[in-house]
């Protein structure tokens, strides 16, 4: 990210990254499956005949709580014909048109579907399945102090699905506000910040934020079974993160200075981004096993011109906001597609590990760290674009014999299949997430090595010379302690360039 900053350096003036959206799941894990509701029935004594009865009579409670929430407060209990409808274009118009600037805005009902349990008979057996069906939602509208406009989501059919959306630009803006920081907000973004480095310490405080007690208390609010007295002594709600934005908005000077560079930006996602390289972003290293799906859509919308990659379930984008800000946004749906180190048992013995990645708040500073990560990884692959110096300023500098540790280094020939294909081989997306080393490179060079010992030397020596030359002309640089090699904002420039200029249609070049 900071070759693509440095790069345009005299048009950014901030960079901001933290969670957009955020989609917390509450889960009651005791009756979330059927042998869970079965065990459930049993211990209140409610006989399969009678779940039918009874579980309407649960709903019920829920809905006519819900009811009695927004006559207290004085709010609309609205239900809305389809689930299609723009709930918050349609509380945010209850807000403006009461003058509501805090507190229960409304509740919104709609019937949507949702995960339950039925009985069922199946060759003479009754049994408690689940089984998928609509039912009737909740919506709570609340204008926090704050998070301003968010809701509660409550399923009103066993087993009580509650689901919190809240936005973090939202809680930004309330937290500088508050603290007298002047920003200008279009939307949900930021096109201008007084103090940006004081902004981002605000946002990243969601990261480190103990959230389940915050979420404990709103799910007592809207689901009267739990956590009361006279409740079905039910466990707390069990808090996962079921999706969540992660964003960094590169804030340019003014909407002239983007659009320059921004179509630019646009073609080489397009056109230079593949599968290795959106694998390579979302931290997963290519494997022959992989049987996911990537791939990459173009869109324009009312908000800008939209770049999106998606692996699998989850997904990262581009794309130009409010005109003078260019987001790069990593969304996680599935969290298990990711690993993160845990202290585990496995076959009786105790050790920290790599697992699947799981949903709960307790691994969200890891899905930061992932989300971070990538935004960083695609605008340092989007620092090679829109280059403003000549291709010739970056290749003659490298077309010239130079000098290191007092030993002379021939000039390199940018544009020779022979050096084109050494810059292609070091380029590969594999090595720009781990580096390659000398055998990696000699794999991709040479093929597969022979078996003869003295011609693996020759091989290898080969490979270390042109290490040294890549070296000395600034192209890679060694990490320390390791055998592995990477390639530096310097080489990906130059490469870059050299190996495009080769692909180069004529007739466009000659137009």
């Amino acid at each position: 990210m900071d070759a693509f900053i440095q790069r345009h350096q005299q048009d950014v003036i901030g960079v901001l990254s933290g969670f957009d959206r955020m989609r917390f799941r509450g889960t009651l894990r005791s009756i979330s499956y059927a042998e869970g509701v079965d065990r459930f029935l049993g211990a209140v004594g409610v006989r399969y005949q009678d779940f039918k009865s009874y579980a309407l009579g649960l709903s019920q409670r829920l809905i006519d709580h819900g009811e009695q929430v927004a006559r207290q407060a004085g709010r609309p209990f609205e239900y809305q014909a389809s689930s299609s409808q723009d709930k918050q274009t349609r509380a945010l118009e209850i807000a403006e048109r009461d003058g509501i600037t805090e507190g229960l805005v409304c509740v919104l009902r709609c019937v949507e579907p949702c995960m339950s349990f039925g009985i069922h008979r199946r060759k003479g057996v009754v049994r408690l399945c689940a089984e998928q069906r609509k039912c009737l939602h909740l919506y709570y509208y609340y204008l926090d102090r704050e998070f301003g406009l968010m809701h509660v989501r409550v399923a009103t059919w066993l087993p009580f699905g509650l689901s919190v959306c809240l936005n973090g630009r939202e809680y930004l803006a309330r937290r500088m506000q508050k603290a007298g920081i002047g920003f200008e907000q279009r939307d949900n973004c930021f096109v201008w910040i007084e103090d940006v480095a004081k902004a981002q310490q605000m946002l990243s405080d969601l990261e480190s934020r103990r959230w389940e007690r915050w979420l404990k208390r709103l799910s007592a609010q809207v689901n009267p079974w739990v956590g009361t007295r006279g409740g079905l002594d039910l466990h707390p709600y069990y808090w996962s993160v079921s999706e969540s934005e992660y964003a960094t908005d590169v804030m340019f000077r003014d909407a002239q200075a983007l659009s320059r560079i921004y179509p630019a930006l646009v073609d080489h996602a397009i056109k230079r981004f593949d599968s290795r390289d959106v694998l390579r972003f979302l931290g997963r290293r290519p494997h022959g096993l992989f049987t996911g799906e990537v791939s990459t859509s173009y869109l324009v919308r009312s908000e800008g011109v939209r770049v999106k990659h998606w692996l699998q379930e989850n997904s990262i984008k581009m794309y130009d906001k409010q005109g003078s800000v260019l987001r790069i946004e990593t969304t996680i749906n599935n969290a298990r597609r990711f690993k993160v180190r845990k202290m585990t048992v496995r076959k009786g013995v105790r050790g920290m590990r790599w697992i699947p990645m799981r949903h709960a708040v307790a691994d969200l500073d890891r899905r930061v760290e992932i989300s971070r990560a990538a935004n960083e990884r695609y605008l340092e692959a989007l620092a090679v674009v829109a280059e403003p110096a000549p291709a010739r300023e970056l290749l003659d500098a490298v077309s010239r014999r130079v000098t290191k540790d007092d030993r002379p280094y021939r000039a390199l020939r940018p544009v020779s299949p022979e050096e084109a294909s050494v810059f292609a081989a070091v380029l590969q997306g594999q090595f720009l997430l781990k580096g390659f080393t000398n055998r990696d490179l000699r794999q991709r060079l040479e093929g597969k090595e022979v078996g003869e010992v003295q011609e693996r030397r020759r091989q290898s020596g080969r490979t270390t010379r042109l290490l040294r030359l890549l070296r000395a002309h600034g192209l890679i640089r060694k990490v320390s302690g390791t055998r592995y090699y990477r390639v530096t904002p310097k080489g990906q420039r130059t490469m870059t360039a050299a190996l495009k200029l080769r692909d180069a249609d004529v007739a466009t070049l000659a137009a």
